[in-house]
């Protein structure tokens, strides 16, 4: 997958400061002992009024007192501030057999992270689940060179080919096949638009592995000059910090990481190497060989949890021709499927306390 690591960088992007609401309004001295004087049931409601504004507030209630403090007429209405998610919306999520909303002691419209707000997978019904498997490269932008010059996005359709059969005979008949057309970062974004469009529950982005081109070495395959490198194998995961919903992004790479490891495949462990370069990611889980790739355009700009698999390495010969077996994509496509079945049905042991 190297060569598609050279994609530009997006930027990040921050909001504007929120403003916390004011917590009342003055009244005129002289009007407010007045009408305290001739009216005393307005005593017994102005107080009622002051200490419910002390009191903790609901989520759900956030918008309406922000109404009331600004003497709106339109009660109910939403919180200005746009979040990724609505609050309303994640009530809708909690696991609990009745509504039940988080409460704040601060005033203002509330602002909840989703990952703070959900469990990291929640159990899905497997007719409707839909996971987007994206093939990695495109056939005019073809990813990396095998070791005997076939080019990497062959690879990559076989094998997501393989998947996508797997997970349909499994029980998940929603599942995409995402083949994308044009060349480098246009590309890129197509994939991403696609899988939002699609409203993907998961995103798989399948590729094959490579190395730096100053560690490859030279040798010719019937006849034809190539290039070869023996000295790393294996398969990783990749995910983004970056993407919204990294928590369950993490907790699926995981899952396939553990599920390779399950069929007898280890990870590549060369990526914590200072030899990798500008190549060299932070090791996010030891056991199960996931990886972040805060940057990558696939894994930051969806808008559903989103995970990259290199399934080994085409520049290493030998692995070359174990990636060329339909055993090995059966075998890949075995530890996948599982993995999107644990996803859906979440074993507390594995996951951690959610």
């Amino acid at each position: 997958m190297l060569p598609c690591l050279h994609e530009a960088r997006t930027e990040n992007h921050s909001g504007g400061k929120q403003g916390l609401l004011s917590s009342g309004r003055k009244f005129a001295k002289a009007g407010f002992a007045a009408g305290f004087a001739v009216w005393p049931r307005r005593r017994t409601i102005i107080a009622a009024m002051a200490a419910s504004v002390f009191l903790p507030i609901e989520v759900s209630d956030a918008g309406r007192l922000s109404d009331i403090l600004k003497n709106s007429p339109k009660h109910g209405k939403s919180p200005t501030h746009v979040t990724s998610r609505k609050p309303a919306a994640l009530a809708k999520r909690a696991p609990s057999p009745k509504p039940h909303t988080a409460k704040l002691a601060a005033l203002g419209p509330a602002v909840l992270k989703p990952s703070a707000s959900k469990p990291v997978a929640a159990k899905c019904d497997p007719s409707k689940f839909r996971v987007v498997l994206d093939v990695g490269h495109t056939a005019d932008s073809e990813g990396a060179t095998s070791a005997r010059n076939v080019a990497e996005f062959v690879f990559n359709l076989r094998l997501a080919q393989r998947i996508e059969e797997k997970l349909k005979a499994d029980g998940f008949p929603e599942t995409k096949l995402l083949v994308t057309e044009g060349k480098g970062r246009p590309s890129l974004v197509k994939r991403v638009v696609a899988a939002n469009e699609l409203h993907a529950d998961l995103f798989l982005s399948i590729h094959h592995d490579s190395v730096p081109n100053s560690l490859l070495e030279n040798w010719e395959f019937e006849g034809k000059k190539s290039h070869f490198s023996d000295r790393f194998s294996g398969y990783s995961v990749f995910v983004s910090r970056n993407n919204p919903d990294f928590k369950t992004s993490l907790a699926f790479a995981k899952l396939v990481g553990k599920e390779m490891t399950a069929q007898g495949l280890q990870y590549a462990q060369q990526y914590t190497q200072a030899i990798m370069g500008r190549y060299q990611h932070p090791l996010l889980n030891k056991e199960t060989g996931v990886y972040s790739y805060d940057q990558l355009v696939v894994l930051r700009s969806t808008r559903m949890p989103a995970v990259l698999l290199e399934a080994g390495s085409i520049i290493n010969r030998d692995e070359e021709l174990k990636m060329d077996l339909p055993e090995r994509r059966d075998i890949i496509s075995n530890a996948v499927a599982t993995a999107v079945k644990e996803f859906c049905d979440p074993q507390p042991a594995f996951l951690g306390p959610l």
